[in-house]
């Protein structure tokens, strides 16, 4: 399994990769007119995990990492972060 941020038209998405190749988004960061939005997803309700008017991307990704939202749908798997942002693939 694979864990690292893809480029999308309006911000990142930051996905995990399982062996078959198919991509679980567990958080975003988004440019919007108001400023940037952070979000990490969570199996419940938490608005602790989202936030909106930031800067830039960079806070959004260090908002969203913090909270290392893959834990909670892959418990037990080992996943690095990739230093590298990705291209998001044509669909």
């Amino acid at each position: 399994m694979k864990l690292y941020w893809i480029k999308k038209r309006r911000g990142l998405d930051l996905c995990v990769e399982d062996d078959d190749g198919t991509l679980f988004s567990v958080g975003g960061v988004r440019e919007t007119k108001r400023g940037i939005e952070a979000m990490a997803k969570t199996s419940g309700y938490d608005p602790g995990r989202a936030v909106k008017g930031l800067s830039t991307l960079d806070e959004g990704t260090t908002f969203v990492e913090q909270f290392e939202p893959w834990r909670d749908f892959f418990p037990g798997e080992d996943l690095t972060l990739e230093p590298d942002v990705r291209n998001q693939q044509p669909s």
